[in-house]
């Protein structure tokens, strides 16, 4: 499961007039790091805190049009001004791709630029053969659960205290995140669990996330 060319996959991405993605230069690793912890403070904790570190970038992102590593970071631009970020990393032995980070910086966000970012790089996902892309995400408030959502992605549970995050000024809790999936294999690939193999607890939850 290789990464599209950045000209393929950057096509796939409807952004509105004056707005433009980028692939992450080594550059703008300064900018795009105080960026998130400007718009996004809780970032200082848990698992997305690496996005505030320069080596995290060197060491595990694709830079400068590279297409060599498993982590992909796209910078959203409105003109010069940097205002968003979205991540994925590709898991090549699960055919899978994980949307890691997306921030929006504020006065940006009733623009879909997270919306129209992620459809995009769903169906790069799965031009470039993955079969399920999924994500994990905050309910701290609504608007990333909506955008998944609103993407056709279907939430499959939540993770109890999977990370932590700054509930008050210096209180950090582990907190229950949502997480959202997409199959993006075909329904003659997937192999549906039998009944007969579920405890009644399992059977239960699968019938109500999965009643189709």
């Amino acid at each position: 499961m290789n990464w599209l060319p950045w000209e393929d996959a950057l096509s796939l991405i409807e952004l509105p007039p004056g707005y433009s993605v980028q692939t992450m230069r080594s550059e703008h690793i300064a900018a795009v790091a105080a960026a998130v912890r400007h718009w996004y403070p809780d970032v200082t904790y848990g698992v997305n805190s690496v996005f505030l570190r320069d080596d995290f970038y060197r060491d595990r992102v694709c830079l400068n049009g590279a297409v060599d590593k498993d982590v992909i970071a796209l910078t959203v631009w409105h003109g010069n001004e940097l205002v968003g970020l979205w991540t994925g990393e590709r898991e090549v032995d699960s055919l899978a791709l994980w949307g890691r980070l997306v921030v929006i910086a504020p006065e940006h966000a009733r623009m879909g630029l997270a919306r129209r970012t992620i459809e995009g790089m769903g169906e790069a996902g799965r031009r470039m053969g993955a079969a399920f892309i999924y994500g994990m995400i905050t309910l701290k408030h609504r608007y990333m659960q909506q955008v998944f959502e609103q993407g056709g992605y279907r939430l499959v549970g939540f993770f109890p205290g999977y990370d932590r995050e700054l509930v008050a000024p210096g209180v950090v809790r582990r907190v229950y995140q949502a997480v959202y999936a997409k199959l993006l294999a075909s329904d003659n690939k997937v192999l549906r669990p039998d009944p007969k193999n579920l405890t009644p607890a399992a059977r239960a939850l699968y019938e109500l996330l999965f009643p189709d």
